[in-house]
């Protein structure tokens, strides 16, 4: 008969078994109305941003890389015996991939804020035409 196996679990496994399948609806905000044609312009949008930075960036990458195909004079100048194009390659690149990161999140997040602001400006006017609060005690506005 060989030896009974021990079942070996991390602890935050066990507490997990041991909560059980309960269902987590309760912590999930219950989601407002969805205008879908608002989030298929902001969509799109946002997009057209990503194939632009795609485009940039391989007009950055291969365009860095044909510089040096077509002007071998530039792997021939060194900075402390390592030449230039090594040195773009490798280090100088970063710099110029996080200012192209940088742009796109910027780039998607105006996007985004100015979503906000024209939903927020277009339920401000339903708010309006149902006769919203005024300002004055009188009634007008």
């Amino acid at each position: 008969m060989s030896p009974r196996r021990e079942k070996l679990t991390s602890p935050q496994t066990r507490i997990a078994l041991a909560r059980g399948n309960r269902p987590a609806h309760h912590l999930l905000p219950v989601p407002g109305p969805v205008d879908t044609e608002a989030a298929r312009r902001l969509f799109q949008s946002q997009r057209s941003t990503a194939v632009r930075t795609v485009v940039l960036l391989a007009v950055l990458l291969f365009g860095l890389s044909g510089s040096f195909a077509l002007f071998p004079v530039l792997g021939e100048i060194r900075l402390a015996e390592v030449p230039i194009s090594w040195l773009l390659l490798t280090v100088g690149i970063y710099p110029a991939l996080f200012g192209l990161a940088l742009w796109h999140v910027r780039a998607a997040e105006r996007l985004e804020d100015e979503a906000e602001d024209r939903a927020s400006h277009r339920d401000g006017d339903h708010d309006d035409s149902r006769g919203g609060t005024t300002d004055e005690p009188d009634g007008t506005p």
